[in-house]
C-alpha cells in the first residue's frame, strides 16, 4: 500500500479499518491519517495535517492538497445529527490551518487559510473561500463565486483568471509534492 518512502508517517488503522492511500500521493511524516480515509492520486497531506476517519469516511480526491495544520473530521449518526462524511473533490487546495468538518467540497475549490467549513455544508465546483471564512452548518455554496466572511457570504462571481488559478494552484502542489517524493 505504501512505498518505503512513506513508511515513517503516522498512518493508523481504527477498528480494523485501514487508510487507502494512492501510491502517487505524498503524506508528510508529520501528518496523521487514521481509519476510514481514502486519498487519491497525486494528492498531498502536508506537515501537521490530520485526517481522522474514525466514525464516518473521509474521501480526498486526486490532485488535492491539505496544507499544514489543517484538520479533517466527520460526525456520527445520533439523535442530534444524521452523521456526515467528509468528501473533498479533485484539484482542491486547502490552505493552512483549515478545519473541514463533515461536509462536501466539490472539484476545483480553494479554501483560504484559517477557514472553517462545518457539518452538512456543500461547496460546489469552482469556488473560492477567502481566508478566515466560516461556512455555517448546512450551507450550500453556489458554483463560480467567491465567498468571504463569518458567516461566509457570496461576494461576487469569479472571473476567468481566478477560475484558471484554481487548477494552477492544484497543479503547483502536485509539482511540489513530486519534489518532496524525489528528495526522500
Amino acid at each position: 500500500m505504501l512505498s518505503k518512502k512513506n513508511e515513517n508517517i503516522m498512518i493508523r488503522s481504527f477498528e480494523n479499518t485501514h487508510p487507502v492511500i494512492s501510491k502517487s500521493a505524498y503524506i508528510d511524516e508529520q501528518s496523521t491519517v487514521i481509519g476510514n480515509v481514502k486519498i487519491g492520486d497525486d494528492s498531498a497531506m502536508w506537515p501537521q495535517s490530520v485526517a481522522r476517519g474514525d466514525i464516518n469516511p473521509i474521501i480526498i480526491g486526486a490532485r488535492t492538497n491539505i496544507q499544514d495544520g489543517s484538520i479533517i473530521h466527520v460526525t456520527h449518526k445520533s439523535e442530534y445529527s444524521v452523521g456526515f462524511s467528509a468528501i473533498i473533490g479533485n484539484d482542491v487546495t486547502v490552505g493552512h490551518s483549515v478545519i473541514i468538518h463533515a461536509c462536501q467540497i466539490g472539484d476545483r475549490v480553494l479554501v483560504g487559510m484559517g477557514s472553517i467549513i462545518l457539518d452538512g455544508s456543500e461547496i460546489s465546483n469552482d469556488v473560492m473561500i477567502g481566508a478566515g471564512s466560516l461556512v455555517s452548518p448546512g450551507k450550500k455554496l453556489e458554483s463560480g463565486f467567491l465567498y468571504l466572511g463569518s458567516p461566509a457570504k457570496k461576494v461576487r462571481e469569479l472571473n476567468e483568471k481566478e477560475k484558471k488559478f484554481l487548477l494552477y494552484s492544484a497543479k503547483g502542489y502536485v509539482e511540489l509534492k513530486n519534489r518532496y517524493i524525489t528528495k526522500t
